[in-house]
């Protein structure tokens, strides 16, 4: 077994290896860039090299350095996490040739794998079914013309080096084509190296479900079930769990099987997962394989009692398998919910910044169900520009998916951030979703579910008188404690309890609200209301306990009101004597500044490319430019037809959000 191990990742899966590292009494060491210097994996491994400028070219892609690292600090043994350089055969080979263990599958694997083009043609051989395409490099946009119309359309352009959604794109029309390859090689180079791309064809009503395998050296090869992976956006996974709600034991054998046979054609002797596209009558294509640890293997672990990444460890250490297909037993259900730095209220821009507040909720077991929270961030941290902008991956494991499901949305309720925008909202919505409760997923369900974006869960009657409740418990409490302070006045500004309460343009009359040893009471709208309240002045999380069942708030107080989250939605309250009230509603209204005329950045990035020149006539949805943020291109369209005045940006600047990029005539 090695001593020292390289970890060359960064952020939430480095922690990860670290930790069973940590398990298994084994030194680590972290590589890190300029902009990770003070990142939580740097503090938490034994030992930490520079190897250069935050760009992931620059740092994290770069062979050499990584190598010299292992050996200036004598590692044995590098892991590779997912992304970056794990399914880079180069990589491995490298390693190799300084005696450094590379903790991944062989060389020969990679290459007939790691390599979708190259993964395609093997499985084809192989007799596997496969999604109908070209197999093959496009050459340029005039062969890619004419093999989407070969194929026909809608398409798929990939990158053949892709994963997490990098380098990929789904096309419906032919002037949509040009774009995508643009924008797919310029992910595919930035993020892998590699900016060579493939065209396929897109199922519609796909499920995306994915076959976890783990071999050895000495030629054994399992599978531990699958993991349901449709929630996606953009192409990139948000919501994973195990098992598959769709699946039955005869199908799930056969896409084992069929993983298994894949993965011992060509040795197989790490962790890899072969992905299908699964339609709606259970038939199955192979659609890829990752040589590597996925970002979703929480899920698997909690349900086999496996851990993953010491597995890998103890096959690159030529350590056969423990364990036989017939020992594989799924127990429960698990879900996984990636938390990211994105405003799902603005398109799910990317968002930077400092973590003002990350106060997660506790991980371990509470009323039947698990929480783990897999994080590479700490309270105070920033969230870079130049990575991915993963903050977290929230699991829970119950007995039963509807279990695992109420745990999360509750998890979720307690996961406090503040500094930056974030989609716990979003995914908090999709737990309460019933299409998502009954299992009828595709990975079409968050484009078919918001059609016109992410607004916030929409509130019904008794949610709505709940955050009214919260929001009175908030007022009452703080208002006790103003008259407990000595020289103020005491008691109250309302003595008889009499409020009135807004949500937007919905009214609230209150009447003999009290708040008393933690019981709220009150008369909202003429219905008598009561439930218990755990909250003080000062903390973020107020917890509400009504009709026995328990309700956890985010509490922020604002100017003359309190923004409230929970459940998905993100619900401001205002709450007023009803003097005050009537008062309020002779106010003017405040127009909203007019920005029909600008091209606002929307989130903070780099400029890609400018596509229009000053003078230029340009319609609805044409693109106008190209920003990069996250490792993610952004295309900026045409709001309404206009002619361009003024360009304020050119290729290559930085800017911050809401900086100009162009004024229209």
């Amino acid at each position: 077994m090695f001593s020292k191990i390289l970890i060359a990742n960064r952020g939430e899966i480095a922690c990860r290896v670290i930790k069973t590292c940590r398990k298994m009494g084994i030194a680590t060491v972290a590589v890190y860039s300029d902009a990770d210097q003070d990142a939580l994996h740097v503090e938490m491994a034994d030992e930490a090299v520079r190897i250069g400028p935050p760009p992931s070219a620059q740092s994290y892609l770069q062979v050499e350095r990584i190598v010299q690292a292992c050996k200036d600090t004598g590692a044995q043994a590098v892991h590779p996490g997912y992304g970056f350089l794990s399914e880079r055969g180069a990589f491995a080979e490298a390693l190799k040739e300084a005696g450094v263990t590379f903790i991944g599958p062989n060389n020969k694997a990679i290459a007939a794998m790691g390599d979708k083009i190259e993964s395609k043609k093997l499985a084809l051989a192989a007799k596997v079914s496969t999604v109908p395409g070209y197999v093959g490099e496009i050459r340029d946009e005039a062969h890619a013309r004419k093999i989407a119309k070969e194929i026909g359309y809608p398409v798929m352009v990939k990158a053949s080096a892709g994963g997490g959604g990098k380098g990929l794109r789904i096309v419906h029309k032919e002037s949509e084509l040009a774009q995508a390859i643009q924008s797919s090689q310029n992910e595919a180079r930035a993020s892998f190296g590699d900016d060579r791309l493939f065209i396929e064809k897109f199922v519609t009503e796909p499920r995306h479900i994915e076959i976890q395998v783990l071999g050895d050296k000495h030629g054994n090869v399992i599978y531990l079930g699958e993991r349901e992976c449709s929630i996606q956006r953009r192409h990139q996974k948000v919501i994973e769990e195990a098992p598959s709600p769709f699946l039955d034991e005869d199908t799930r054998r056969a896409m084992g099987e069929q993983a298994v046979a894949l993965a011992k054609a060509v040795g197989y002797d790490s962790a890899g997962t072969v992905e299908f596209i699964v339609d709606k009558d259970r038939n199955f294509y192979f659609l890829e394989m990752n040589t590597r640890l996925q970002v979703e293997h929480p899920v698997t672990e909690l349900i086999t009692g496996l851990d993953l990444v010491e597995l890998m460890i103890r096959s690159a250490a030529g350590e056969k398998l423990h364990i036989k297909q017939s020992n594989v037993t799924l127990n429960g259900w698990a879900v996984e919910a990636r938390i990211y730095a994105e405003d799902p209220y603005r398109g799910f821009l990317p968002s930077t910044g400092r973590l003002i507040r990350y106060q997660p909720p506790p991980e371990g077991e509470y009323d039947g169900a698990m929480v783990r929270n897999d994080t590479g961030v700490y309270e105070g941290g920033e969230i870079s520009v130049f990575y991915d902008p993963m903050i977290a991956k929230l699991c829970t494991h119950a007995g039963t998916r509807a279990l695992a499901i109420e745990a999360m949305g509750e998890a979720l309720d307690e996961f406090h951030i503040e500094g930056i925008n974030h989609n716990i909202d979003f995914l908090s919505a999709i737990m309460h979703s019933e299409r998502f409760r009954e299992g009828r997923l595709s990975t079409a369900f968050i484009a078919e579910e918001y059609p016109d974006g992410f607004h916030g869960r929409p509130l019904d009657a008794g949610m709505a008188r709940r955050f009214v409740a919260a929001a009175l418990a908030i007022k009452l409490a703080r208002t006790r404690r103003a008259g407990d302070i000595s020289g103020t006045l005491n008691g109250t500004h309302q003595p008889n309890g009499d409020y009135s309460a807004a949500i937007g343009d919905t009214y609230f009359e209150i009447a003999d609200a009290a708040l008393t040893d933690g019981a709220l009471n009150a008369v909202i709208d003429g219905n008598a209301y009561e439930a218990e309240v755990a909250w003080a002045p000062g903390e973020a999380l107020l917890r509400l306990l009504e009709n026995g069942q328990s309700h956890v708030f985010q509490v922020a107080r604002l100017s003359g009101c309190y923004r409230l989250r929970h459940g998905g939605a993100n619900v401001i309250v205002t709450l007023r004597s009803r003097e005050a009230a009537e008062l309020a509603a002779l106010m003017p209204k405040k127009a909203a500044k007019d920005t029909s005329k600008t091209l606002l950045c929307p989130m903070p990035g780099l400029v890609v490319s400018v596509n229009v020149k000053e003078g230029q006539e340009v319609k609805a949805g044409e693109p106008l430019a190209v920003v990069e943020a996250m490792k993610m291109e952004n295309v900026l369209t045409a709001g309404r037809d206009a002619t361009v005045k003024k360009i304020n940006a050119r290729k290559g600047d930085s800017l911050a959000l809401d900086d100009v990029i162009m004024e229209f005539a």
